[in-house]
């Protein structure tokens, strides 16, 4: 067997971007494991919050979504350069909206309802009572925080944009007359050297710096518009990189580099944090500018170290990451919900908080492979839990997420 020449090696489907991804959501499902946990506001919370909890919290915080749009950027590349604009497009559309429907109206409701019992519990009715109110937008649930709007994505989001992404994506394909995916050439062009950590820091701090203040981060869609900019630039650098040679060898080049700042900066903006964690505490403009450029700094460079150990290291595939690679959008799907669900009940035993934890933790993974052991086997659920209907004997790029 011959080695691949790199115009070969560059048009192959990439397993370090199938593990990455993979990993990647499942410390996802930690983390709002963690949101059970942590002080911040959430669905339902423990009655003893950790507050220690907050920078272990903030190490995953600003870079791993961000990291999944890029991932589901690189896997969409893979897929859109073997089909047509129109064949793309409708792929993409048939793979994450049934999902996305589906999840809004029997998925994502419990978590609602375990919501409305913990924080409006003078609110609180029968299932059924609740479901008809949630699906018509008519519940009222409302507190001193204002109310809850139905029905809703949630935990969702990440497939409502991705899917918004990919059509914007299936437009700018025909309309750009082919120079669209040239243009990952000219990132080859930018990002030599060191400017492969520079310019995308400066990039993720100026639109921190210019957009948060007008438009915080809601996942509402129509007003994100801070969040488009970080998450709709990282799926097209994806996209636009995703066969690029130099870009991954840069990442490879750089990936010590960048693993040092992101610890510094990390351990910066996590101090920062924690200093003026308080409802009410203020920091001077000056040092909020610049703790926006550190959180950039994380941002980037924890993802370049990523992506740079990952194309070094993670490199052969087979049945496990095949078969993970399937699992993850209906773990995706899932897993919220399973949290909540079981985070609420647990709490009310009394058990010791790492007992506790750790029995939320195995009951999550536990329901998540058993959802998709059963949904797989099943022809309408596996539609609706974005799998396809035909035997899966390969696992395309990426799979549902991304691809």
């Amino acid at each position: 067997m011959t080695t691949p020449t790199p115009r070969q090696e560059d048009l192959r489907r990439r397993a370090d971007l199938d593990w990455i991804r993979v990993c990647a959501f499942f410390l996802l499902i930690l983390y709002h494991v963690g949101m059970f946990y942590v002080p911040w506001d959430w669905h339902v919370k423990t009655p003893h919050p950790v507050e220690a909890l907050e920078p272990v919290m903030m190490l995953t915080n600003p870079w791993r979504l961000t990291l999944l749009f890029l991932v589901s950027g690189a896997a969409t590349r893979f897929m859109a350069d073997k089909l047509t604009p129109g064949v793309f497009t409708a792929r993409r559309v048939l793979r994450l909206a049934p999902p996305l429907v589906f999840a809004m109206f029997v998925i994502v409701p419990p978590q609602s309802y375990y919501e409305i019992v913990e924080q409006v519990p003078q609110a609180v009715e029968p299932y059924g009572s609740f479901w008809l109110k949630y699906a018509t937008a008519s519940g009222n649930w409302c507190d001193a925080d204002g109310c809850l709007i139905t029905p809703t994505w949630n935990h969702m989001w990440f497939a409502a944009y991705l899917l918004v992404y990919t059509l914007v994506l299936g437009v700018l394909l025909p309309l750009s007359g082919g120079t669209l995916r040239p243009l990952g050439d000219k990132l080859d062009g930018m990002l030599k050297g060191p400017w492969l950590l520079v310019l995308p820091i400066v990039f993720l701090a100026l639109i921190r710096v210019w957009l948060l203040p007008m438009f915080e981060i809601t996942h509402a869609l129509v007003d994100d518009w801070y969040n488009h900019a970080l998450s709709f630039s990282a799926f097209l650098f994806g996209f636009l990189t995703a066969k690029s040679i130099r870009i991954r060898d840069g990442f490879i080049r750089w990936r010590w580099v960048a693993l040092v700042l992101a610890v510094v900066s990390w351990a910066v903006f996590a101090s920062y944090a924690w200093v003026y964690r308080a409802d009410g505490a203020t920091p001077p403009e000056a040092l909020r500018t610049v703790m926006r450029f550190v959180y950039a700094t994380d941002q980037w460079c924890f993802i370049t170290a990523i992506l740079g150990f990952g194309a070094l290291q993670l490199t052969k595939g087979g049945p496990v990451l095949r078969y993970l690679t399937l699992a993850v959008f209906p773990f995706y799907i899932i897993h919220q919900t399973l949290i909540v669900v079981v985070a609420h009940n647990l709490a009310k035993l009394g058990l010791p908080q790492g007992l506790e934890g750790a029995i939320l933790i195995a009951a999550t993974f536990a329901g998540c492979f058993a959802t998709y052991e059963i949904v797989r086997r099943v022809p309408v659920l596996d539609v609706l839990f974005g799998l396809r209907p035909e035997p899966r004997r390969k696992a395309e790029p990426a799979a549902a997420l991304s691809g």
